[in-house]
């Protein structure tokens, strides 16, 4: 096979450390001072808060980011990704074939307040670098496809966490896993105000100390998962009790170690300093249920522990066994007997199950199924309706949940492009309106200022909304079209009393549940870092109300004089609302794809066919275990998911009696069944690989055997060459082989100190071959 090479311009970070050993990135010389000024000053040094860029818990000083070009070269035997500074300096090179899958990940957009950027995290022996930085390779790419074009194609160099390659050749191996935290920071109370914690010796000095300066604090959050920087909330402002409501999904991780949330104080004209920290030991806790409580904020030394606070948290573990695909087709196939969303209504009414709709809608996308489940869904709901259509598309029904994750799903840049600027703005500007006397104790003339000052906010919204309506997604098109044609037809809107029905259905969707929701919490879908101010989310909660009233078509405001701008505004705006839900629900002939590729087209076609051909030359579970594009998918990672989590709650709720009893359940006693079928193989492979390091333990075996890294690399004859590169081992991890079981249950408002610092029994050990320990 010929050697490849693909390349791709993006931006990479550099700590201040390693951007000084660096040389200065080139500007072209000018005769015009000023064009020289305007070269350094459109550069993307960046110059933020050290609460957001130093990467270091110690860190204080602001990173940069650079222009670099990646070279992915993929030769015979390896595959190794050069990174140019200046197009010509090489920076660094990184042997993406020696790199497991979690080692190349998407990182949270709070590390940089950047999007479309990922992690290579790498140890040495797994890259050269002319700089003598240990830090994580962090690259942004120019969009979202780019990112996920690029990862997905680093990704099939790479190693998947394979467990027992050699008792199952012919699929690669036993099986694989995955592994994924959630966490919301809710909130804070007492925090930079300690105690000691009984037994230990009093301090009354420090203690005092502490509670003085906890009046005035101004905190925020670094969270570390196994040691490694993931994630920050942002800074808040308060004496000690700051509400966040900041929401972290941190995927495709190595194995679990400690989640540690790290507390720090900022003051002005100083380092900021540490309050404390939450330490969780992930081994032992339990997996796939949301706990929710109070966790300690921890201080001081190993002889001496102080309380500092206490911060909220909302956590979820998931940690999967992933077979091969084909041990999942039965299962499939009574999945696919019917519509994908009622079996998201008959878990959550029968096994109170409500955390799988994300892997139902995955796989619905993956199968091209899930738009004509929703529609008809939809067909349903409107055949269901009585003659009164007050409550059509109102309700928190299984087909309304959907569509907002159908729209979040496919609108995310559609929406950025609708409201992102206006929210950015009145976020940044910290706008403040208040039109009711009774809150905000002003006179009447300062009344009629703040609407005044509504109005113009309700205009800039509105402009922006209505200028992006060509933007919507192909796949939103549809669904609205469907469903502004299925009430045209069910009422019969020929009659004035019904003339507007169809258009404010698709508005009962594309505002009550999409646009208007992200106005009043636009940290919620990615358009600010973090809960606004009070002040400033009471002015997003007007000029929503007012956007909601438009999408409505309803111009009737308060009966106040003082109201008048805002009836002027939305009695203008009618006609206009209605040409963009005609817009907006009308598909575009011959489009047929909602997104514009920053990539070339050639390169990303040269791309795709190198995906295709690599994962035709790799094993089963190598194969399956590259993402599918363009979203990312991995069908059965997904699968795993369900079947896991139907089993576990049909032993929660006890309800396979109760079925078997009841024929109209016989297709669903029939998919749990085959869910239990699919547990008890994969406990079965992996009650084998620990047979197995059994085995391999009493023979004498050299132990370190289990922490070497396997790396396989297809060859041109298409056979497996296996060689081996000796990494730094980890004495104190255990592999945990079997699957992690669940946790006695604890109610959601608790306080969950067993889990703070403590490890738990560990199982038997046995390491996966291609993973690195």
């Amino acid at each position: 096979m010929s050697t490849r090479e693909f390349y791709v311009s993006v931006e990479l970070y550099l700590s201040s450390k390693t951007a000084s050993t660096l040389r200065k990135p080139t500007v072209k010389k000018s005769n015009d001072k000023r064009e020289v000024t305007k070269a350094v000053s459109g550069s993307n040094v960046v110059k933020e808060k050290s609460s957001w860029l130093g990467l270091g818990r110690q860190s204080s000083v602001a990173g940069q980011w650079r222009p670099v070009t990646c070279k992915l070269v993929d030769e015979e035997d390896a595959c190794t990704l050069n990174i140019y500074i200046d197009e010509t300096i090489l920076y660094k090179s990184v042997y993406v074939y020696l790199l497991n899958h979690t080692d190349i990940r998407p990182i949270h957009r709070s590390l940089f307040d950047r999007a479309d950027c990922i992690g290579i995290f790498c140890v040495t022996g797994q890259v050269s670098s002319t700089a003598s930085s240990a830090e994580p390779v962090y690259l942004q790419f120019p969009d979202t496809d780019a990112m996920k074009v690029w990862v997905t194609l680093l990704r099939s160099f790479a190693m998947p966490e394979v467990y027992g390659r050699w008792l199952s050749p012919e699929d690669g191996g036993l099986y694989r896993m995955w592994r994924q935290i959630e966490l919301t920071c809710l909130q804070g109370r007492n925090l930079g105000t300690s105690r000691l914690l009984p037994g230990d010796p009093a301090n009354a000095e420090s203690d005092s100390k502490l509670e003085a300066d906890a009046i005035d604090i101004d905190v925020y959050c670094e969270i570390f998962v196994n040691g490694c920087l993931a994630g920050r909330t942002t800074v808040k402002k308060g004496v000690g009790s700051p509400d966040w409501q900041e929401r972290f999904i941190i995927a495709d991780l190595p194995l679990f170690e400690n989640l540690e949330i790290v507390v720090w104080r900022e003051k002005k004209m100083m380092k900021p300093t540490i309050v404390g920290s939450v330490v969780i030991v992930l081994g032992n806790f339990r997996r796939g249920e949301h706990v929710e409580g109070w966790f300690p904020v921890l201080s001081g030394g190993p002889t001496t522990r102080i309380q500092a606070g206490e911060i909220r948290l909302r956590l979820r573990i998931d940690e999967e066994i992933i077979l091969p695909y084909a041990s999942y087709s039965a299962m499939l196939e009574t999945f696919n007997a019917r519509n994908s969303l009622d079996w998201l209504s008959d878990f959550e009414s029968k096994l109170n199950l409500k955390n799988v709709s994300n892997h139902i809608i995955s796989i619905s996308i993956a199968q091209n199924v899930l738009i004509e489940n929703i529609m008809e869904l939809a067909d349903r709901e409107v055949d269901g309706t009585l003659s009164s259509h007050n409550t059509l598309f109102r309700g928190n029904t299984v087909l309304t949940k959907t569509m907002e994750s159908f729209m979040s799903w496919y609108g995310a840049s559609f929406l950025e492009a609708s409201i992102g600027p206006a929210v950015r703005r009145i976020c940044g500007e910290k706008i403040t309106i208040e039109v009711d006397p009774a809150r905000g104790g002003k006179g009447m003339r300062g009344v009629e200022k703040s609407v005044d000052v509504l109005v113009y906010w309700c205009q800039e919204f509105w402009a922006g909304i209505y200028d992006a309506r060509r933007q919507c997604p192909h796949e939103l098109r549809r669904l609205f079209e469907h469903i502004r044609r299925l009430v045209e037809k069910r009422y019969r809107v020929a009659d004035d009393k019904n003339r507007d029905l169809p258009w404010q259905s698709v508005s009962a969707f594309c505002f009550l549940r999409f646009m208007v929701p992200a106005i009043l919490h636009p940290h919620l879908f990615g358009l600010w870092p973090g809960l606004p101010e009070a002040k400033v989310q009471r002015s997003l909660t007007l000029v929503a109300k007012v956007i909601q009233n438009l999408a409505n078509l309803n111009a009737t405001v308060q009966k106040e004089a003082f109201m008048r701008g805002v009836k002027d505004f939305l009695t203008g705006s009618l006609q206009a609302m209605v040409d963009y839900i005609v817009v907006v629900s009308t598909p575009e002939p011959g489009d047929n794809r909602s997104t514009s590729y920053a990539l070339d087209g050639h390169e990303r076609l040269r791309i795709m066919n190198a995906l295709r051909q690599r994962g035709a030359a790799v094993p089963v579970l190598y194969r399956e275990a590259i993402p599918l594009l363009p979203h990312l998918l991995d069908i059965p990672k997904h699968l795993a998911a369900v079947t896991s989590q139907v089993v576990r709650y049909t032993k929660v709720h006890s309800v396979g009696a109760a079925m078997a009893s009841n024929t109209e359940d016989g297709c669903f006693d029939e998919f749990r069944s085959k869910c239990v079928a699919v547990e008890e193989q994969a406990l079965h492979r992996v009650s084998q690989m620990a047979t197995e390091a059994r085995h391999q333990s009493s023979g004498q075996h050299d132990d370190r055997i289990l922490t070497q890294r396997s790396v396989i690399v297809s060859t041109s004859s298409g056979h497996d060459q296996e060689s081996k590169a000796s990494l730094p081992s980890n004495k104190s991890q255990r592999w945990k082989p079997t699957r992690p079981s669940t946790a006695s249950s604890m109610a959601n408002n608790v306080d969950i100190s067993d889990s703070l610092g403590v490890s738990g029994p560990q199982s038997p050990s046995a390491g996966p071959e291609g993973s690195t320990i």
